[in-house]
């Protein structure tokens, strides 16, 4: 290894002070100890070195214009959760040095700086850095093993799911989780949250689509009292309550217009007024949305707003269907199998290969929580300790008369009509779920609704013909 190579493995210090020559002063304490130091002037040159660069201790002065030192070390722990921020702090202020270390700092120094007692305490927090790096490797390969917090999966699908939410969680990037129902955009929300600087405080999950379009706004943004029949008190909403916190709006797509309206002030404006209130309430509230609906065809039909739409998909996670990545399906068993065991207070049950190869066969519509359900059903229904083909529900066992199907076609058939044909059989054969049957068919949805328009193709009914639009 080179000197320069050796040089650049070293730990980074970055000194953070608004006076330069108290900032170059600084930095000279450190010229013989094993360590690089950056200085910058400010804390918004001090968030990019943090972009940039793994910093492992951040000493900066608590008494700076603009940004100060509190602020910067509130953003400098969204952008590096690791770093250790020693902050630095005039005679008489000990009190603020107080507040910053109940806000996350590791130490405090006092001006004038003594040069023995300023290494000494970076040195303990170049220790805590590398602590934590270690710890955060460990967890990354435990979570390699078999998923991360609760998310179970190795696939190549997976991980990169995993990745995502690694690089997105100690930010406060706005997440749109995409997926069809029941591939687990709630578990991944509440890992973004586990994951982050706001682990300690709390997470809300709203269900845009449970509650009537009316009640959306009062129950996100609460009420004051007499703003409408029955609003006896005042009523703070999810957002009220999810201050400081993670708030997961599920099911985005169902929202109103004017709720949509609403929500993309309060992104904005970071504050929200209740229902009948004429006060701002400023709010602090990272947002998180999942949907299985296609939200840039709902923006093409003027149900979703384009804004709002770009403003929530800051940061795309999209999952897999559980027929996307089968080869997790054993691990999945495995570990709802010993989850329902020991809820149901049964042994621990096991399946024979051929079970466990039908599951692997089978398309999973209902994906992860249709799975999880049939073990539960399984557990509590099989007597033995050992789940066999023939105690599987008919439909799975015959499996393999669905997805291998064959089509024939007559010799000389346009290839228009045999488009047509293909579609329509597929619509058929998947009970006209138009996402289960654009995926069978290699296009996506959009184009399998252009060609349903060209075609002339319709549903047995609207009701029907939209049934998965519900599910």
């Amino acid at each position: 290894m080179s000197v320069s190579q050796a040089v650049e493995q070293r730990p980074l210090v970055l000194v953070v002070d608004d006076d330069p020559a108290e900032r170059e002063q600084i930095a000279r304490i450190f010229r013989r100890e094993p360590v690089r130091v950056r200085t910058a002037a400010n804390g918004e040159e001090a968030l990019q070195v943090l972009e940039d660069e793994e910093v492992a201790v951040l000493l900066t002065d608590l008494k700076m214009p603009g940004m100060d030192g509190q602020e910067l070390l509130r953003r400098a722990k969204e952008v590096r959760p690791d770093v250790q921020v020693v902050v630095i702090t005039g005679y008489g202020s000990i009190e603020e040095a107080v507040e910053a270390m109940q806000a996350g700092a590791a130490d405090f120094l006092q001006k004038p700086l003594d040069v023995q007692t300023t290494r000494v305490r970076v040195r303990k927090a170049l220790e805590k850095h590398d602590l934590a790096a270690q710890n955060r490797a460990l967890r990354e390969q435990l979570d390699d093993l078999v998923g991360l917090e609760n998310i179970i999966g190795r696939s190549p699908k997976m991980q990169e799911v995993f990745r995502k939410i690694r690089r997105v969680a100690p930010t406060n990037a706005t997440v749109l989780i995409l997926g069809e129902s029941g591939t687990g955009k709630e578990l991944v929300a509440r890992a973004i949250h586990n994951l982050s600087p706001r682990r300690n405080r709390r997470f809300l999950a709203f269900n845009c689509a449970a509650v009537t379009r009316e009640l959306v706004e009062s129950e996100l943004f609460g009420y004051v009292r007499g703003a409408f029949t029955g609003a006896v008190r005042d009523k703070p909403g999810y957002f009220e309550e999810a201050n400081g916190g993670t708030l997961l709006l599920d099911e985005i797509g169902e929202m109103t217009l004017e709720a949509q309206a609403k929500l993309l002030r309060v992104l904005e404006e970071k504050e929200i007024y209740r229902v009948g209130g004429t006060r701002p309430i400023a709010v602090d509230v990272r947002i998180l949305a999942a949907t299985n609906r296609d939200l840039e065809e709902a923006v093409r039909e003027g149900r979703f707003r384009e804004d709002l739409y770009h403003r929530l998909k800051v940061f795309p996670i999209e999952l897999p269907p559980l027929r996307e990545r089968k080869e997790d399906i054993p691990l999945l068993v495995a570990h709802f199998l010993r989850e329902a065991c020991r809820e149901y207070g049964t042994p621990l049950k096991h399946l024979e290969p051929a079970a466990l190869e039908a599951l692997q066969r089978y398309h999973w519509p209902g994906n992860v929580r249709e799975l999880r359900n049939l073990i539960s059903y399984l557990v509590l229904n099989i007597e033995g300790e050992t789940i066999r083909r023939e105690d599987l529900p008919e439909e799975i066992q015959r499996e393999d008369n669905f997805e291998n199907q064959g089509v024939r076609f007559p010799v000389g058939m346009s290839m228009d009509e045999i488009e047509r044909e293909a579609i329509l059989r597929t619509l058929e054969a998947t009970g006209w779920n138009k996402t289960r049957a654009a995926q069978l068919l290699g296009i996506g949805l959009r184009t399998l609704y252009r060609k349903l328009e060209r075609y002339g193709i319709s549903g047995p009914s609207e009701s029907e013909g939209s049934k998965e639009e519900s599910e």
